[in-house]
């Protein structure tokens, strides 16, 4: 019986070969799951509605949520085409930015 529950997952595991899975990926996927799963949540459980910060448009969790995302992208992107060697420092940068988007947005 194991060993065909060990052959389903290696047929099921070779799918996923067309990217480097490494622990760091897993890491950061799951993170994207967890937050949309609990931003799901947080929508059903206590609805929200719009407001205007200081990007001059109303939004929502989801819509900082998003922006968020897309900064910290940017930023890391950034980071690594001017050389910036380690990215815990982007990371902290991203996660200062999110603070700021959640607060201030």
């Amino acid at each position: 019986m194991f060993e065909t529950i060990a052959k389903g997952w290696e047929e099921f595991a070779t799918k996923f070969t067309w990217m480097a899975w490494t622990w760091e990926t897993a890491i950061f996927f799951s993170f994207i799951a967890s937050a949309l799963v609990i931003l799901t949540l947080l929508a059903v459980y206590r609805p929200e509605t719009p407001r205007r910060g200081i990007l001059g448009f109303p939004t929502t969790r989801g819509d900082r949520f998003f922006v968020t995302m897309l900064g910290a992208a940017y930023i890391h992107i950034l980071w690594i085409g001017f050389g910036g060697g380690e990215l815990w420092f982007a990371l902290g940068i991203s996660g200062l930015f999110g603070i700021a988007m959640f607060i201030f947005a």
